[in-house]
């Protein structure tokens, strides 16, 4: 069954081309200024746009825009969408990031379809999906994911417990861990979680890969439409934003 979500008229006012490419004109200014006051180039940058429950007009409009990147949470969605209009892997023309939580029996989709992995946070989904995409005949890009906050309800590694499971990863073959990600506190002041961007790099700056060749860290993937800004200042490679670019969601 195709999993890709149908666009209400609500939804297709919101992602018209032109007010998608007003949108991301408006978030590379603001990446711009961060950027300046960090003493950073934009073009270290990646901007993933979080495409996840909306439909493939977004995507269309996002790369009229000049995105390339786009990131879904549901394995079938991914799947559904990259058939629609295949990412990198598969020869295409965007590359598609899984960013939420991954049961073990759906990695065969992500392995197949996904371009990167950004939410790695165990040794059995790490078993599973190196299979899978030895399977696949590749070496599949992925981020560790860290619960930064504390909060039960969140997936990731406590912090304390990221630099012994980057370790744990130097079986994997077909595997290729980029970096780590993290999703801070929701607060209405970003201020307040500068904190907890600080220690995601500081836990990213500290880990000594160099007899580790399955990991580079390359990638600090922190910072959301509410607090990408600080993130910048403090580090990140990577922001994945959402409602910034694509407006608010009919659902989750």
């Amino acid at each position: 069954m195709n999993k890709i979500p149908d666009a209400t008229p609500e939804i297709v006012e919101q992602i018209r081309p032109e007010v998608v490419a007003q949108r991301v004109e408006s978030v590379r200014a603001r990446i711009a200024q961060a950027c300046e006051r960090a003493g950073r180039s934009p073009d270290d940058l990646t901007l993933v746009a979080i495409s996840k429950t909306f439909p493939m007009q977004a995507i269309a409009s996002g790369t009229a825009a000049g995105l390339a990147h786009f990131g879904e949470n549901r394995a079938r969605q991914l799947r559904d969408k990259a058939k629609a209009r295949p990412g990198a892997f598969e020869g295409g023309d965007v590359t598609w990031h899984m960013v939420g939580h991954l049961q073990r029996n759906k990695a065969k989709y992500v392995a197949r379809h996904a371009d990167w992995f950004d939410a790695l946070d165990s040794p059995r989904l790490a078993n599973e999906l190196n299979k899978r995409a030895a399977k696949n005949d590749r070496v599949m890009p992925c981020l560790v994911q860290v619960n930064i906050t504390g909060q039960d309800q969140k997936y990731g590694l406590a912090p304390e417990a990221v630099h012994d499971y980057l370790d744990h990863c130097a079986q994997y073959d077909h595997l290729a861990i980029k970096g780590l990600m993290a999703l801070a506190s929701f607060v209405d002041d970003p201020e307040e979680v500068r904190g907890e961007f600080r220690e995601m790099r500081t836990l990213f700056e500290t880990y000594d890969a160099t007899n580790n060749p399955q990991v580079t860290m390359e990638e600090l993937s922190i910072g959301m439409s509410n607090d990408f800004e600080v993130a910048i200042e403090e580090g990140s490679t990577m922001v994945r934003l959402g409602t910034s670019i694509f407006g608010p969601r009919d659902y989750d």
